[in-house]
């Protein structure tokens, strides 16, 4: 594909996420299916275009989001969850199985806590958050982190979806 192509694709696929997350604003539980879809858009732009590519559209979707918006958590689920497709290839070429997993779910519980950290800054504990007890805080933590896997089996099908069925039907 040349650059133009690859250019106008980046584009569409940018747009196309930023509609899904501005979208997913007027759901209210669409904060997280919002930027899983938005994932999935780019992951295309990653895979066509590559990291570089994908880390540009990531960026402004996430930006875009963050300005345009109604739902300001989603928007920082996309900001600080959004770039991990870019990094899922890496992880996936670690030798061991357990040190994968335990990769992600160091990023991901990592990635919660400066997260809700950040919303608990800026906005001040809210009502729903201030009487959680740690059992149930923990029991979300580990429900978060199954989801995140779930997530990177999702984005690993659509990955072998892409290459083995939809990239043949659409580009030839």
């Amino acid at each position: 594909m040349n650059a133009s192509r690859r250019m106008a694709l980046c584009g569409m696929l940018t747009a196309l996420a930023v509609v899904l997350l501005l979208l997913g604003g007027l759901l209210p539980l669409a904060t997280f299916c919002a930027p899983v879809l938005a994932m999935a858009a780019l992951l295309l732009v990653l895979e066509e275009c590559g990291p570089r590519a994908a880390g540009t559209a990531w960026a402004a979707a996430s930006l875009l989001a963050l300005l345009l918006a109604a739902d300001r958590e989603m928007a920082l689920v996309m900001l600080f969850f959004g770039w991990y497709p870019i990094l899922r290839p890496r992880i996936a070429r670690m030798t061991s199985p357990l040190t994968r997993l335990a990769a992600k779910v160091l990023l991901c519980s990592a990635l919660i806590a400066l997260l809700y950290g950040l919303l608990l800054k800026l906005m001040g504990p809210a009502t729903d958050l201030a009487g959680l007890s740690p059992a149930l805080t923990a029991m979300m933590l580990v429900l978060a982190n199954l989801t995140f896997l779930l997530l990177d089996v999702a984005l690993g099908r659509l990955t072998a979806l892409w290459h083995r069925r939809l990239r043949n039907f659409l580009f030839h």
